[in-house]
């Protein structure tokens, strides 16, 4: 089930679409750097982050970490948010309790505001303890290293605004005018 459910404002589906898109930049850079791109950073550079090595394997998965959690805030506008698929023995085809996703997303978004501030405020010296010779001297390399990583700083608002309107929309005490099917057929 792809379908957004119905209720759901386009703001809040737009929204958690725009997670994806906000993640997907600084993924995207961190692939090219573990891929040996110079990226900023000199082969010496590379070599200290154990590219190519332990640190290639560091940045993927780091990558495909981030997409994987700003794809679950889909889960706040679809089916497959409120209902357990149907592979999930035990549960498939019940309703998730509204807590199991409010929680979570709400934890994650305050950690992501956290971690946007801290970044935010210490993007001046992030690369001032490392080695000299570790980094490219032009200043384009920062400028589109920042142009990466800015749109993560959206990603923890418009998280925490789909998790209102999915904690509002579920939490709100009516039944909701749609039917529900777990992935994969009736329960």
């Amino acid at each position: 089930m792809t379908e957004t459910l119905p209720g759901v404002p386009r703001w809040a589906n737009l929204a958690a679409h725009a997670t994806l898109l906000a993640t997907l930049p600084s993924g995207l850079w961190r692939i090219a750097m573990g891929l040996g791109i110079p990226v900023g950073f000199t082969e010496r550079g590379l070599a200290e982050f154990g590219i190519p090595g332990w640190g290639t394997a560091y940045v993927f998965g780091l990558s495909l970490l981030t997409e994987a959690l700003a794809f679950l805030t889909l889960g706040l506008v679809r089916p497959w948010g409120e209902v357990w698929p149907r592979w999930i023995p035990g549960l498939g085809g019940r309703r998730i309790p509204p807590l199991a996703a409010i929680l979570p997303a709400a934890a994650g978004a305050i950690a992501l505001a956290a971690l946007s501030a801290q970044g935010l405020f210490g993007w001046a010296e992030a690369g001032s303890s490392m080695v000299p010779g570790t980094r490219e001297d032009s200043p384009v390399y920062g400028i589109v290293m920042a142009a990466c990583y800015a749109p993560l700083l959206l990603w923890a608002p418009l998280l925490a605004a789909v998790t209102v309107h999915y904690a509002r929309r579920r939490l709100s005490g009516q039944r909701p005018q749609h039917t529900l099917e777990p992935l994969g057929g009736r329960a």
